[in-house]
């Protein structure tokens, strides 16, 4: 109980420093309005007017607006010598954006949630968990249940109105590939790909069947492998369609960084590690060319491998982590290159013959900075889910930090091998409120026996390798389209 107190501790810590601190601070705030992003400016009427060479029109009666201001609508050349003007981004320009909350709520609570993890590993390495509840779990839990809703949102909003006809075609197409996908990813060889799906099943229906047998139901299992990996399978799909436009928006913004900053080498460098991270953190997990190389083989002049297995377990969540910071502390440049679009937008115009409304070209530029949080959106949720999801495998499947520090295996328990099955028979007695709560204890303790070591790491093995993977296979989707349609 003093590991469970010492947690609630820290969370009503954290609960306190989010509502003192938000008002006053916001991580979110600061990445869009302090690290110098600048945004593009629409011309007005007058300018264009000017540079058009159209003579100003005195205001007709009955065609003021309610502010007082007449509704013009004249048409300019599509190549009309036209530079536009650039200001910082500031407070007040974001405070109005669609998504703005959203976006800064997602990325506020997620430091605190991996502040609050920080606080509770430290914890428990001094004081080990036995049976009580890991709160940070819940914390990392909730940091993916917003991550996937705002993705969600994003995600349904394709598939309402007739303007988001190719939108929704390629969310639909691309579900269904990423299904296909996950499902020929589902019967490969685990001596293969070590995702650990085939331990997770075999544990999961010994403990359920264990589970069954003590409640008096004699079951051999709840559910066929075959029907657990089909439904795995479609969320898999899901998860894949989801990413598919943030996918292609980082493709997007890559490309355009390389552009923008081509002269400065190490700022190219770490993009394009930036980029191919995800390749190599869905490489840890295939067997053969990662844990049998840096593990299993023992080179020339070495009396052992390079690390041990337990060192290599905790080697990818450290990866995980690095990229993952790397890619936020190049968010700034990224967002960046995506306000650049509104005057590549304006350049790609000028190769254009004909005319063009003066509402049509401000709302042209105004568009790209209007839908800034819409981007960070999609630039952090994926993010946000791959780790999270590598920190409930880490905690969940009993692996441990020390063994990349020491090299040595983890000596800490589990929290599900703590204590041998309870039974939950009770004497034929009358009942006190203390006995009521003891056997509800029981129960529950009963019931998380199911969910052992064994079962999170298959969950959560699968769910961390399948959001490295459609991180880069999106990325990689995306930079075919940029360089397809920047050749032809």
């Amino acid at each position: 109980m003093a590991f469970l107190g010492a947690q609630l501790v820290i969370t009503l810590v954290m609960v306190s420093l989010i509502q003192k601190l938000s008002p006053h601070f916001s991580f979110g705030r600061w990445i869009l309005c302090s690290t110098g992003l600048s945004r593009f400016l629409y011309p007005t009427d007058q300018e264009l007017k000017s540079l058009a060479g159209i003579p100003k029109e005195k205001p007709k009666k009955g065609r003021h607006m309610e502010n007082g201001k007449t509704p013009e609508t004249f048409h300019v050349p599509r190549n009309l010598d036209l530079t536009l003007e650039t200001a910082q981004v500031s407070q007040l320009d974001v405070v109005h954006l669609k998504y703005y909350s959203e976006f800064q709520w997602l990325l506020d609570f997620s430091v605190y949630a991996a502040i609050t993890y920080a606080l509770t590993e430290i914890y428990n390495y001094f004081y080990p968990i036995t049976d009580e509840i890991n709160l940070s779990m819940v914390w990392c839990s909730l940091v993916i249940g917003f991550a996937f809703k705002m993705l969600l949102t994003l995600w349904i909003q394709y598939f309402k109105g007739d303007e988001s006809v190719g939108e929704r075609s390629t969310c639909i197409v691309t579900g269904f590939v990423y299904l296909l996908i996950a499902m020929v990813i589902l019967i490969i060889d685990e001596n293969k790909l070590e995702i650990g799906l085939d331990k997770a099943y075999v544990s999961f229906n010994h403990s359920a069947s264990i589970f069954l047998g003590s409640q008096g139901l004699s079951s051999s299992g709840p559910a066929s492998q075959i029907v657990l990996k089909f439904f795995l399978a479609l969320w898999c799909g899901l998860l894949g369609s989801l990413f598919t436009f943030p996918g292609l928006r980082m493709s997007k913004m890559h490309w355009d960084t390389m552009r923008y900053y081509k002269d400065r080498k190490f700022l190219k460098l770490l993009v394009n590690i930036s980029f191919a991270s995800p390749l190599l953190l869905v490489c840890l997990w295939i067997k053969p060319i990662s844990r049998d190389y840096f593990s299993g083989r023992i080179f020339s002049g070495m009396d052992k491998p390079l690390m041990t297995s337990e060192a290599f377990d905790s080697a990818r969540f450290i990866a995980i982590i690095l990229v993952v910071l790397l890619r936020l502390s190049l968010m700034p440049v990224y967002l960046q290159s995506y306000l650049n679009l509104a005057e590549q937008r304006l350049e790609n115009q000028k190769r254009e013959a004909g005319r063009i409304t003066n509402v049509e070209l401000q709302k042209k530029i105004a568009a790209v900075f209007y839908y800034l949080c819409v981007v960070t959106l999609q630039f952090l949720a994926p993010l946000m889910m791959c780790l999270f999801f590598s920190l409930m495998y880490k905690t969940l499947g009993g692996y441990t930090w020390r063994a990349i520090l020491t090299g040595s295996p983890s000596d800490e328990c589990s929290i599900n091998d703590q204590s041998p099955q309870p039974s939950l028979e009770l004497p034929d007695t009358e009942k006190t409120v203390t006995q009521t709560v003891e056997e509800l204890h029981l129960a529950l303790s009963s019931l998380r026996k199911i969910f052992t070591t064994e079962v999170f790491r298959g969950i959560f093995g699968l769910a961390t390798w399948w959001c490295c993977f459609t991180i880069f296979a999106t990325n990689a989707m995306g930079m075919f389209y940029q360089s397809y349609f920047t050749n032809s």
